[in-house]
């Protein structure tokens, strides 16, 4: 796939992902965003802000970007809801991560659109496959996964956060 069509993607849905710094405003809010909701869920409570700084503090994401991977925005009639990340673990796998989707705006092609740019990334930096991790807790990006055709495979890494495993072919 060329870089043009890594540029920008838009589906019918109304959603256009676009590749962007992990330090623009949008990706920030949207970064804190991700973290908020899964340190919640994980400790069943709303993490504070001081946890969020500390969790961002800790996983500057400088691998998202090109060389080694990319992040990109979702936004929906322009208003930015989501995000995700790709980088690569070795020269055919990449990996998924950091996706994330406004609980507000779940279920309106979202997701799909995350997936389907980072998927278009992840085979301009020459993957064949994608893996990624994440929680039992985390129910929705499971069923997104498998909706996707993502497969559960055995663990490929050690990780206290992470129960379930996934990977996809993207010859």
């Amino acid at each position: 796939m060329n870089e043009t069509k890594i540029a920008q993607r838009s589906g019918s849905s109304g959603w256009t992902v676009v590749p962007e710094s992990l330090h623009t405003a949008d990706a920030t809010a949207l970064r804190r965003a991700y973290y908020a909701e899964v340190a919640g869920r994980y400790w069943n409570r709303p993490a504070t802000e001081a946890e969020v700084d500390e969790g961002l503090a800790e996983d500057p994401g400088t691998e998202l970007a090109r060389p080694t991977g990319e992040f990109v925005v979702g936004r929906l009639a322009g208003v930015p809801a989501a995000c995700g990340g790709i980088r690569l673990l070795d020269a055919r796998t990449a990996e998924l991560t950091r996706v994330y989707v406004d609980p507000r705006m779940r279920g309106t092609g979202g997701g799909t659109a995350l997936l389907a740019a980072l998927e278009d990334a992840a085979r301009s930096l020459g993957a064949e496959r994608i893996r990624l991790d994440t929680r039992t807790d985390l129910v929705e990006a499971r069923a997104l996964y498998a909706k996707h055709g993502y497969e559960e495979i055995p663990p490929y890494k050690q990780d206290p956060y992470a129960q379930h495993f996934f990977e996809k072919s993207i010859l």
